[in-house]
């Protein structure tokens, strides 16, 4: 069945995409919110070792995403877009549901590789799918709306993981996913990758990302303008803990689970705002400049805040989600449009899973500067790192605004 290009926001695409994303992030947010209850609930109780195996059952499940990212998106060109979205949420929803019978760490760290590896292919395939079908005046709304709805999961992990014990959490987790199984009944496949079905032309070729000098800048610019987005989430929310008291010297009580849901607060109100901005602006370069500009400012007043009350260094992280968020949907929406419809969803999918991927080296580096110079520090040093490199490659990245998308990649 053919569907021409749709002006209509909420199509079922874009309501199904963002269901999608939300369970993707309930999942993600959900394990740096329940991290520490539910590794003293298995034993570890030393300060280090939490920060230590933390981090670790995180880089796990962002590897599990880096290289699920890779396949999901090759099949999402290979043998199409909506059979992957099946995929890959199946294998989330029962990984997810084991997670929550786990009894050792080495259990846990393959439940979140399996976890992750799963749910990687549910924001590129989703956004992928957005941008075919909508018109190219409305798509980057589309995708923004995906993104608005879906970083909201973060807040249904947090009241989900306040309410009840962590393995109930990730029962709810799982089981989100087997519903969301049966909305996808209603979705149809995008017109213009069935037109190249009949293509003589490679399909999901990932290495072909390589081969081509001009393919291989986009794809790095893509990954790396995004970097300061998991930068604010692995390092300043899901240890704000640790930064608070150790850093900042603040003698309230900073709570990891609190921050990460005012930060994606800030982020859901800053993916609908941002789509806006680069509507109005014509552009996705600008709004990407003035999100990552934002993020500089507020993570230079989030290591300012020496001895602040919980309540300003809360709001501190909302504000500072606002830009998180909106660097993220616009990345998103124009990595999608960098690329022609045969390699499509494999960029799409593969570009957000290597920014994720990218949290194994913040933290590896974080906790590499932490033994010599201090959590305030290697904060800031890895801060910036990540935010300066983005900076410069956003001057860079292509303009895509108003891209016309029914095309395919040739060698």
């Amino acid at each position: 069945m053919k569907h021409s290009q749709s002006n209509k926001l909420f199509n079922i695409i874009v309501v199904v995409a963002a269901l999608g994303y939300f369970v993707d992030i309930y999942d993600l947010i959900l394990f740096g919110i329940v991290k520490n209850p539910s590794l003293i609930d298995l034993g570890i109780t030393d300060k280090a070792e939490l920060f230590s195996k933390g981090n670790f059952l995180l880089n796990m499940q962002m590897a599990g995403m880096l290289i699920g990212g890779i396949v999901w998106g090759i099949l999402g060109d290979k043998r199409g877009r909506l059979s992957t979205l099946f995929l890959t949420i199946s294998l989330y929803s029962i990984a997810n549901i084991a997670n929550g019978f786990v009894q050792t760490i080495e259990q846990y760290a393959w439940l979140r590789f399996i976890a992750g590896f799963g749910l990687s292919g549910e924001l590129g395939i989703g956004i992928t799918l957005v941008s075919e079908v909508m018109s190219k005046e409305k798509r980057g709304l589309g995708a923004s709306i995906v993104s608005g709805i879906g970083i909201a999961g973060a807040v249904l992990g947090f009241l989900v993981a306040e309410k009840f014990n962590w393995r109930v959490a990730y029962w709810t987790g799982g089981a989100l996913g087997l519903l969301l199984l049966f909305l996808r009944i209603a979705v149809y496949e995008s017109g213009m990758y069935e037109k190249t079905k009949s293509m003589a032309v490679s399909k999901g070729n990932f290495f072909s990302l390589f081969s081509s000098f001009k393919r291989f800048k986009k794809f790095s610019l893509c990954i790396l303008v995004a970097l300061p987005t998991w930068y604010t989430v692995s390092v300043l929310a899901i240890n704000s803990t640790s930064i608070a008291s150790e850093g900042l010297h603040i003698t309230d009580p900073i709570k990891g689970s609190t921050s990460v849901m005012f930060h994606y607060i800030g982020a859901s109100i800053g993916s609908f705002l941002f789509g806006y901005i680069s509507m109005k602006l014509h552009s996705r370069r600008k709004a990407i400049l003035i999100a990552t500009s934002g993020i500089a400012v507020f993570t230079i007043v989030y290591f300012s805040l020496f001895g602040a009350t919980p309540a300003v260094f809360y709001a501190n992280m909302l504000i500072l989600g606002i830009p998180m968020g909106g660097l993220w949907a616009i990345f998103v929406t124009a990595s999608s449009e960098q690329f022609g419809t045969n390699i499509r969803a494999t960029v799409t999918t593969t570009v957000p899973n290597f920014v994720r991927g990218g949290t194994i080296l913040i933290t590896f580096l974080l906790g590499y500067f932490q033994t010599t110079m201090g959590i305030w520090n290697s904060g800031v040093l890895v801060g910036i790192i990540f935010i300066g490199v983005a900076l410069v490659s956003a001057f860079f990245i292509p303009e895509t605004y108003g891209k016309e998308l029914d095309y395919v990649e040739e060698r």
